[in-house]
């Protein structure tokens, strides 16, 4: 009898990034920063010192280390990952099992669900308000009604772009007994961590991702903290070699420089009030959008009826933003980079009047 794929198989449907060449990328929520020469030239020199003929740090010492430093916290707690979706797969299928439950809380984002599908978790989700905000009371109150074995999300959130305030998220950890799992791949751009905090929580794991505010996407470095006895299990789970010598390399090199990054984030925080303020004032001379939601992220999520007319016409313009339903997420770019999107809008604003 021939193979056949199971039904799980079979109704899987990859995750699709927008591909192609275009003049203007605001999908992915990238840094839009280049590579600081001198960081550049300390890397290729590193570069230059790997041998390539030899497995890598199976621990990532280094660059755990540099992580660790840039953030004043221990490297006993941290963990290295070929980004924060390996990390999200290690961790489902390290500390979650066939029919456990993982509470996911939507809009947030989708490989969470994805990963914990493949590994047979049993997937609910609760969602936000009709502000896009999470009602921690309700969460708590559907972890112990569904007896959920991990509750994970993002803080600050991908894609509304708003923050929960730290005390939320320790409320919300004291107050179940089962794993949190907190995203806070965008938390550069926030003030509320808990990542000083990790060791006091026996249920907490944190992600933290290179791939936003410190510009590294392209090499694609995760991290993952906790206590060192969840940590313990993360490094024994993940594979032995999962990050390379490049990206180690890399990373140790960026992560060293926190003054160089602190002004990046600088930066990309100024382009985002930019692009929110210049959207805010659309807003107000036309009327054109249902929504537009505030942000401590690195990008702005509107909606509108038009959006996917909008982004097919902004595509055509030869500009990508982010189509998620009746809403556009766009990343804030550089100064010309918005001023398109932005020009582009207003023209498309008027003609759909």
């Amino acid at each position: 009898m021939a193979y056949q794929l199971s039904e799980k198989l079979k109704n899987m449907v990859p995750y699709e990034p927008i591909s192609g060449d275009y003049a203007i990328r605001l999908d992915a929520n990238e840094s839009f920063l280049p590579v600081d020469k001198e960081i550049k030239a300390e890397f290729i020199q590193k570069l230059s010192e790997i041998p390539f003929n030899r497995y890598p740090d199976p621990l990532a010492a280094e660059v755990c280390r540099k992580f660790a430093d840039y953030y004043g916290i221990s490297a006993d707690y941290v963990t290295a990952g070929n980004g924060s979706d390996e990390l999200i797969s290690v961790i489902v299928g390290a500390f979650l099992s066939k029919g456990d439950k993982l509470l996911t809380v939507m809009p947030d984002f989708s490989m969470y669900g994805f990963y914990a599908d493949l590994a047979g978790v049993t997937v609910l989700t609760q969602e936000k308000d009709k502000n896009l905000n999470i009602d921690v009371d309700a969460v708590i109150r559907t972890v112990k009604r569904e007896k959920v074995n991990c509750v994970m999300f993002s803080n600050p959130c991908n894609p509304t772009g708003q923050g929960l305030p730290r005390e939320a998220v320790r409320r919300l950890i004291t107050s179940v007994d089962c794993l949190v799992v907190l995203d806070e791949a965008y938390m550069d751009f926030y003030t509320e961590s808990l990542m000083g905090e990790v060791e006091q929580y026996d249920n907490l794991i944190i992600l933290r991702t290179c791939s936003k505010a410190l510009g590294l996407a392209a090499v694609r470095l995760g991290f993952a903290v906790a206590n060192p006895t969840l940590t313990a299990v993360i490094r024994a789970a993940k594979s032995p070699y999962n990050v390379n010598s490049v990206t180690q390399a890399y990373g140790s090199v960026v992560l060293s420089h926190k003054e160089k990054e602190r002004e990046a984030l600088q930066e990309i925080l100024a382009s985002r009030e930019e692009l929110y303020t210049a959207l805010v004032a659309l807003q107000e001379k036309y009327q054109c959008f249902d929504r537009i939601y505030p942000t401590v992220t690195n990008f702005v999520l509107i909606e509108t009826s038009h959006a996917k007319d909008w982004f097919e016409a902004l595509k055509a313009r030869s500009i990508v933003v982010r189509l998620m339903g009746s809403r556009l997420r766009i990343t804030a770019g550089s100064s010309d980079e918005n001023k398109a999107v932005l020009d582009a809008l207003e023209e498309l604003i008027q003609t759909s009047k």
